[in-house]
């Protein structure tokens, strides 16, 4: 009884946080309000599977038909760092009470420039506050995908998905979901024909490839 008091009024101070800085208009704060209110119109159920980060999880349009025995909310946005997850992380992900969370931020980061230690920091943050309202939920931290319009970073690419790695390895409950192999040649080059124009996102091949990474923590 004494754990639920508390992590109710950990809730209830999530919440009124939240509020208050919906006047502040942080980055993102329009499609978050979105997503949350769409899902809402669709209706969900607790301890369902949450996705969530960037825009390649908010592109991925197949995720629920991937995946069609698990309920699954994919609350992807923008172009959005693991600082801006920090800041929508009740919206995005607490409120709906889920027995899973797959993360995938640090791409744009890096890109921008965002140090390591600091992406690590953010993702530190989130995972502390999801244990702490429930220890039992199962973390995943997707590391970076190779992307060729990208590919001139990909010592930074390397570096941070390393040091992930070794965080996850470090943390109970939380795992790392490594993606970069199966996107690149056997000469450890990135395989343009997996993306989209932009050369950022991945096309329908690559989320085919995606599918079958995450099966593997999904009990078909």
């Amino acid at each position: 009884m004494k754990i639920n008091r508390i992590l109710s009024l950990y809730l209830l101070l999530s919440f009124f946080l939240w509020g208050k800085t919906q006047a502040q208009e942080l980055p993102f704060e329009k499609e978050v309000r979105r997503i949350s209110a769409q899902i809402d119109s669709l209706g969900w159920e607790p301890e369902s599977t949450v996705f969530t980060g960037s825009s390649t999880i908010r592109m991925w349009k197949t995720l629920q038909s991937s995946f069609p025995t698990y309920s699954i909310l994919n609350t992807g946005f923008g172009g959005s760092k693991a600082s801006d997850l920090e800041n929508h992380l009740f919206p995005l992900v607490i409120r709906f009470d889920p027995s899973r969370v797959f993360i995938y931020e640090g791409d744009n980061d890096l890109w921008a420039g965002v140090d390591v230690a600091d992406i690590l920091s953010s993702l530190d943050n989130i995972v502390k506050r999801l244990q702490l309202i429930n220890p039992k939920t199962e973390i995943y931290l997707i590391g970076a995908k190779p992307s060729p319009s990208r590919w001139e970073k990909k010592e930074n690419y390397a570096i941070f998905n390393q040091k992930l790695k070794e965080y996850c390895l470090s943390k109970e409950g939380v795992e790392f979901v490594d993606t970069w192999k199966a996107l690149t040649d056997q000469s450890g080059n990135a395989r343009p024909e997996l993306f989209i124009q932009d050369q950022l996102h991945l096309n329908e091949e690559g989320y085919k490839i995606w599918t079958g990474i995450f099966k593997t923590y999904f009990k078909q």
